[in-house]
């Protein structure tokens, strides 16, 4: 019986695909889902590898450009009110809100200084936005897909318990099925979450990284304006 029994299951079809076909529509639906969020993290974390290399690449650039001696007011010329790059953004938000605190006279309105600075914080916490934007998705799918893998396995197994106590059979051929196909959807979820979860660790770093150097040059930049204030 035993030889019998490992000769039906080495006739068995265990391929990705042929579990898959042989699972419940629950467990098919729950295997379909977890696919397309690995797809949907992938697909998030590519984008903000480019969008962060893109971010660097920006700000060491504009960096060189404000730290080349040329005066401010030419390089926001330059730059006009709407740049495309973050730093430039920042930038021009102070400046922005330089030019507008001075009078016609020449002489600066009152508060000039903490206008400038909340103009800036506003114009970063947007830049912050945008850098963080996809990121929950990676936190969503990193702390929910082992769960929803989870419950493929569990009721994968549930009808595996059913189907032998149907055909009142608990020799290999009829077990090793039912459960190849229900840890296939714990595979999926810890496939779709394990990604995740390291790039999200990592974007985020990455993005608390650029948003402090976005911060610094902020800070830096008050500080050359309130020197012209104060001389």
């Amino acid at each position: 019986m035993e030889s019998e029994a490992l000769g039906l299951a080495q006739g068995i079809d265990f391929s990705m695909w042929a579990l898959f076909a042989r699972a419940t529509i629950t467990v098919k639906l729950v295997m379909i889902g977890l696919l397309l969020a690995s797809f949907w993290s992938w697909g998030v974390i590519v984008q903000k590898l480019i969008d962060f290399r893109k971010a660097r690449a920006e700000t060491k650039r504009f960096d060189a450009e404000f730290w080349s001696g040329d005066p401010l007011d030419e390089l926001f010329d330059k730059l006009g009110p709407e740049p495309k790059g973050a730093s430039q953004r920042v930038f021009a938000s102070g400046m922005i809100e330089w030019r507008r605190s001075h009078r016609r006279d020449g002489g600066l309105i009152p508060g000039a200084t903490v206008r400038i600075d909340r103009n800036m914080d506003v114009a970063i916490a947007k830049e912050s936005e945008d850098l963080t934007r996809g990121l929950p998705i990676l936190a969503t799918i990193g702390s929910t897909a082992p769960f929803v893998g989870l419950f493929g396995t569990v009721w994968g197994i549930m009808n595996a318990f059913i189907e032998i106590a149907e055909q009142q059979n608990t020799n290999l051929a009829v077990v090793a099925p039912g459960i190849a196909e229900a840890l296939l959807a714990t595979g999926l979820g810890l496939l779709a979450a394990i990604p995740a979860v390291i790039f999200y660790n990592k974007l985020s770093a990455d993005a608390d990284r650029i948003i402090g150097s976005y911060e610094s040059f902020a800070d830096e930049f008050a500080t050359l304006l309130s020197r012209q204030l104060d001389s």
